[in-house]
């Protein structure tokens, strides 16, 4: 009986903090929008931002410049 009357107050310590994080979530507004990141995901890697892609569009834009020709690789005129 002694461990119920020390839990208990633990319980309803651990409910009250649960119950405001809850509330904080929902006023900072981590429930508004539930597809954007499902979708978002899909398109991460064309966002320029990204560190590599900014890397590769580098590199894309020298390889245009050397072909002349506006075609990657190869040999110019083939």
């Amino acid at each position: 009986m002694e461990t119920l009357f020390s839990l208990l107050p633990i319980v309803l310590g651990l409910l009250v903090l649960a119950v405001a994080a809850l509330l904080w979530a929902i006023r900072s507004g981590q429930f508004d929008d539930l597809e954007g990141p499902a979708y978002r995901i899909l398109h991460d890697d064309d966002d320029p931002r990204i560190p590599f892609n900014q890397e590769e569009d580098k590199a894309a834009e020298g390889e245009d410049q050397e072909g002349g020709n506006g075609e990657r690789g190869g040999r110019p005129g083939t």
